[in-house]
């Protein structure tokens, strides 16, 4: 009778059965969820597909079929939006934040409820799980670019402190490959496009205290160059020393807007003198071209008309207090009319060789309004404190800095390029 009597061996069986039921139940969370994860990647292709084809009808100029390409492509990818049951549904969007808004980015979101084999087993609410992915791409955009900055390494835009760039009507090209190639600490940045050659630039950690960017579509990644075409440079022979007086009046320049005059430096307005810029082709060779506070609220009368090319050591330094207007040849002067001709150099202002690296300076508290370009490949140009500068023409320099309300109002003209977007690409 022992043999009916005796328990010996029951924890055995107990323990089994539950082992058993254990691996069953570890080996139906195994199937589901391998089977959710191939479904993730599965919604992952669909929603780039989506995005993809949204941006491409954007690019072709049809965004009123956006919605159309992205469901059928998310059904070629196994996510259909016409399904009687658990259909799936693509969602797009304009992206609110992060390295990609405005409208020349589309975000698509594919999201479906997915059946498991198993898991309503232990909790009803597990009968479906909701699998989603997000993709963002860009489609193409084009503006004129109107700020070029051609250094290829480090930062080379940095605003800072209530500082502004008002670039509404036109691009900014960023060659720097740098992660911190831009950074806008308490600044504001507004432009059509801002493009830069770095892929790994993140507004997130770059854009901060208070910086923005606003509208401005960010494009990374970009292979367009934006180097202008400055003109040849011109001949000259000898220069005289600076003809730049103190407290008098006086007038400098060649003898025709179509002649050519070389300085070693040039200072106009200096202690309150009056000084008249002819019309014509300025050389600055080695030395400094300064516009200081002038007399009457001005640093210069005339400068309708002028090109200045400056070599060697030569560099630009507009001082606090400066008042200055100048006009390249055939431009429009603010006053009405058009100014002097000056050849092959009409529609640009100053032109800094490429080989002479020395800085330009813009101080606090200067007004500056140049109607033509800026060419200064080499150069770093930083404007400072509470100064102003109205550039109705593209600016091509090394870096720029700027600090303290420093504002700079820059426009294309004829002579600059186009920055694009490109054809629509992933971007996230």
């Amino acid at each position: 009778m022992k043999l009916f009597t005796d328990e010996s061996g029951q924890t055995i069986v107990v323990a089994a059965v539950f082992m058993s039921l254990v691996a069953l139940g570890f080996l139906a969370f195994a199937l589901d969820t391998g089977s959710l994860i191939q479904q993730k990647r599965m919604a992952q292709g669909a929603a780039d597909a989506a995005a993809l084809a949204a941006a491409e009808e954007l690019t072709a100029g049809d965004p009123t079929n956006e919605q159309t390409a992205a469901n059928a492509v998310s059904k070629l990818n196994g996510f259909d939006t016409t399904l009687a049951t658990n259909p799936a549904v693509v969602t797009l969007s304009t992206p609110a934040s992060g390295n990609y808004t405005g409208s020349a980015y589309i975000q698509a979101t594919v999201s479906k409820p997915i059946p498991t084999m198993f898991l309503s087993a232990f909790r009803s609410s597990w009968a479906t799980m909701q699998v989603s992915a997000t993709s963002i791409a860009g489609g193409a955009q084009v503006s004129q670019t109107c700020v070029c900055l051609q250094g290829t390494s480090g930062q080379d835009l940095y605003m800072s402190n209530g500082s502004k760039i008002n670039a509404s009507t036109c691009g900014i090209v960023e060659n720097s490959g740098s992660s911190n190639a831009i950074g806008i600490v308490g600044a504001t940045l507004t432009a059509l496009i801002l493009g830069t050659v770095s892929t790994d630039w993140d507004n997130s950690s770059n854009v901060n205290n208070g910086g923005t960017t606003g509208t401005t579509t960010i494009v990374q990644g970009i292979t367009d160059t934006c180097a202008g075409s400055p003109p040849a440079a011109p001949s000259y022979s000898s220069c005289v020393g600076d003809p730049g007086g103190s407290g008098g009046t006086y007038s400098f320049g060649p003898a025709s807007a179509s002649s050519v005059i070389c300085y070693t430096g040039l200072t106009i307005g200096a202690n309150s003198s009056i000084d008249t810029l002819k019309p014509g082709i300025y050389v600055i060779s080695n030395g400094y071209l300064t516009f200081d506070t002038g007399s009457g609220g001005h640093s210069n009368l005339g400068g309708q008309g002028v090109f200045f090319y400056l070599t060697g050591t030569a560099s630009l330094t507009i001082q606090s207090g400066a008042n200055v207007n100048l006009v390249s040849g055939g431009a429009t002067e603010s006053g009405g009319g058009t100014a002097p001709t000056v050849g092959i150099y009409n529609g640009v202002v100053i032109y800094q060789a490429a080989s002479d690296t020395q800085a330009m300076t813009i101080d606090g508290g200067s007004t500056s309004f140049i109607n033509g370009g800026i060419y200064a490949s080499g150069a770093a140009v930083t404007l400072n404190n509470g100064s102003g500068a109205t550039v109705e023409g593209g600016i091509d320099v090394a870096t720029l800095n700027m600090s303290g309300g420093g504002t700079l109002t820059p426009t294309a003209d004829i002579n600059d390029g186009n920055l694009s977007t490109g054809v629509a690409k992933l971007m996230q």
